[in-house]
């Protein structure tokens, strides 16, 4: 299949731009802008060492960087006492040259060393540093390993995936020239209210055989599902960890399938994209593919939010490997015990150390590149819990990072959505450090929905306050419905079709006698554990399936929904599928066919949000008297919810002055197991009642294009059902 007509167009035009911008000097990257023309003149050698000449570089530019000539190599460490740099041709193990950078060319804890005569598509670069070795100090200088640039913007090795990489603890950096050229006209700054985030992996996106795209896989994988994504209607698109991670590290097999570090929850390397994303190799132009997908996502009205990793990294425990950070200051980046051993808030072996001024700086001006280099939209981050723990592990009340993030000028108009919890115990959802800024996973919203749904008796009242936006948790600090994402499933856990397929986890695959993955899932299987033939049972699936969208997409908050849930993907009752690059993790793009109606009754739903603005904030008081929230039983005159309320009501209602009338939308759920008569509010004169969603319809009467008049106050509804009412003119 090839490329959309329009895509590969657009892609075209890219590329061309690219080699004009690569055949004219006079663009050069930023970095090189910022160097007046008055120190170009004086841009020469001052000294040799082994061979080549240099000069003291530049110390506020860290990193490796093109100059006039020369390349400039800049690192800081607070503890270090020497720093030597090493160059190796392309593709070796041992270096060709060992520059040990002298002392005079070091500021404060900053060495910064200009190289002549390179050429930065000929070499890779790594550092060895030296200093004290006081482990119960934390202190772990070792002058014979092999130090990773925190800087690097391309780690080499790491191009094929689930390939030979280098041996861990031995990466190596190349140059990136940065020669892409935006076209930022077309930007979509959608508001937080308005936004659909549709969470997806890179590589399950498209990886399976099904997905029936030319660079399966890939970054271009995606730009060839950009006219899919805009059928289905979601705004943005949430990418689980690019920043480059080594899938191979920690990887093991288990009954002859190999498992890898699939997910990407293990950063190498906090500046560089996963070449293994990328369909064709990127030699020193690494990030051009996904900085074209982004731009033409963003041309189709789609933003990109990173999740992003910067609770721990991939240098584990007190066994882990040297990536970079351990070698470099270990005592500084990582919370470390009184004796010198790891705190482990990530449950991933360590806990970088987010608070400290030299994290704190690192963290900001990552965020910034990603913003200013790659030009996306907003930030997911994991476990963002860790992010407000001061050097001791203890939460803090107003802790500097997060404070800075909210009010740092580069990132003021990004998306910032905490993960509000960690592995240490820490839960914040509803009371993270917001600052009037952030946004969070509303995983109180996730896990009282499930169980209202599937019909659990004692969820009624927090279920009504889910559905109004949860303003008990998000006031004050925070901004209100905005501050609230909405999910009722993501990577982590089921996926919506196993939520009503699986009572239990089935975790077997990933090799540890199902003892992974979490035991609370607030699932129903719906009478069979699994895969069944069963028509009443799939019936009913689909039709818990329709009720939780429909839901979702009614609640005032910002909707998350996970990749392939809009036409049934399955993953087997695997809750926890983080090592699974395989038909358990890809999407089966078959399912998109053989559940047709499901996805079209998906996209109809987005669309019915999109039309109705009463859902996802508040309007104008309606012209017709109707308050702006109404919470019910099935009884309207009934506003006393209690935990036994089978039915629940709400109603949302305002005056919209785009389309000048007013907008009123009746959501009722049914969760229970029999029947029920609901009785509709009554409206003013001239008012009535139409059903525009009826999830236990026949196919073709569950969602109406036309909301169709009711003709008499009762309405009974189906066990296990939702229904949707707009307010209409009499006919």
């Amino acid at each position: 299949m090839k490329l959309n007509d329009v895509v590969e167009s657009m892609l075209d035009q890219n590329r061309q731009e690219l080699d004009k911008v690569m055949n004219h000097r006079e663009a050069m990257d930023k970095e090189y802008q910022d160097i007046s023309s008055a120190a170009m003149t004086q841009w020469v050698p001052t000294d040799e060492i082994n061979g080549f000449k240099v000069r003291p570089g530049i110390y506020t530019q860290n990193g490796a960087s093109e100059m006039p000539g020369c390349v400039n190599f800049t690192i800081y460490s607070l503890n270090a006492t020497a720093c030597t740099l090493l160059l190796y041709h392309r593709k070796e193990h041992e270096p060709y040259a060992e520059i040990p950078i002298p002392n005079e060319y070091r500021i404060g804890k900053v060495w910064a060393i200009c190289v002549f005569g390179l050429n930065v598509e000929d070499f890779e670069y790594a550092y060895r540093m030296d200093g004290p070795y006081d482990p119960s100090k934390g202190l772990l200088f070792d002058k014979n390993k092999i130090i990773l640039d925190p800087y690097a913007k391309a780690v080499v090795g790491q191009r094929k995936w689930g390939g030979d990489k280098r041996e861990v603890g031995s990466y190596h950096a190349r140059v990136v020239k940065n020669n892409f050229r935006w076209d930022t006209s077309k930007f979509p700054n959608t508001p937080m209210e308005d936004t659909i985030i549709y969470e997806m992996h890179v590589r399950g996106f498209t990886k399976d055989p099904s997905s029936d795209v030319t660079y399966p896989g890939t970054f271009a994988g995606i730009i060839e599902k950009i006219p899919y994504l805009k059928k289905l209607g979601v705004t943005a698109v949430e990418l689980m960890p690019i920043m480059e991670f080594d899938e191979v590290a920690n990887g093991h097999s288990y009954q002859g399938k190999r498992l890898y570090e699939y997910w990407g929850y293990n950063t190498v390397a906090f500046y560089a994209p996963n070449t293994s994303y990328a369909a064709s190799a990127e030699y020193n132009r690494e990030g051009r593919e996904l900085k074209e997908m982004i731009q033409l996502l963003k041309q189709n009205g789609i933003e990109v939010i990173l999740d992003v990793v910067f609770n721990h990294t991939a240098e584990g425990n007190d066994n882990g490997p040297f990536i970079s950070f351990r070698g470099l200051d270990n005592n500084v980046w990582y919370m470390l015990t009184a004796d010198g051993h790891y705190y482990n808030f990530s449950g991933c072996g360590n806990t970088f150390n987010c608070n400290h001024p030299v994290v704190q700086q690192y963290i900001v001006d990552c965020l910034r590149y990603w913003v200013t280099q790659y030009h996306v939209d907003g930030f997911r981050f994991d476990l963002a819990s860790i992010l407000g723990r001061d050097e001791n592990g203890k939460p803090m009340e107003n802790p500097p990072l997060l404070k800075r993030m909210a009010f740092d000028p580069i990132l003021g108009n990004v998306k910032l959505i905490a993960e509000a919890w960690d592995a240490g115990g820490l839960y914040q959802v509803g009371s993270f450090p917001a600052y009037n800024r952030w946004a969070e996973w509303n995983g109180k919203y996730r896990d009282t929905m499930r169980d209202f749904l599937k019909g659990n008796f004692w969820s009624a009242p927090e279920a009504a306050e889910r559905i109004t936006g949860s303003m008990d948790l998000y006031y004050g600090v925070y901004r209100g419905y905005t501050s609230s994402v909405n999910f009722l499933t993501c990577h982590d856990g089921y996926t919506l079709y196993d939520l009503y397929a699986y009572n239990q986890k089935h975790n077997d695959a990933n090799g540890w006698d199902n003892s992974d993955g979490s035991n609370d899932n607030r699932s129903w299987n719906c009478g069979a554990e699994g895969e069944t033939s069963d028509p009443a049972i799939l019936s009913l699936r689909f039709q818990m399936m329709r009720n939780a969208i429909t839901v979702l997409m009614c609640s005032r908050g910002t909707p998350m929904i996970l990749a392939g849930d809009e036409f049934g993907n399955t993953q087997f009752g695997n809750n926890n599928s983080y090592c699974q690059d395989n038909e358990i993790s890809w999407l089966d793009w078959k399912l998109l066919k053989k559940n047709k109606a499901f996805f079209e009754f998906y996209r109809s739903m987005i669309a019915f949000r999109k039309r109705h603005h009463v859902i996802t904030r508040d309007l104008p008081l309606a012209r017709c008297g109707l308050p702006k929230i109404t919470v019910c039983t099935e009884n309207p005159d009934d506003h006393n919810i209690q935990p036994e309320t089978k039915t629940l009501g709400v109603m949302f209602a305002g005056y919209d002055e785009g389309k000048k009338r007013d907008d009123v939308v009746y959501l009722v759920i049914n969760p229970y197991w029999e029947p029920v008569s609901i009785r509709m509010p009554a409206l003013p004169e001239g008012k009535s009642w139409g059903t525009a969603v009826n999830t236990a319809g026949a196919e073709g009467e569950r969602f109406l294009k036309e909301s169709v008049y009711l003709t008499k106050p009762i309405v009974d509804m189906q066990a296990r059902s939702v229904a949707v009412f707009t307010m209409l003119e009499k006919e």
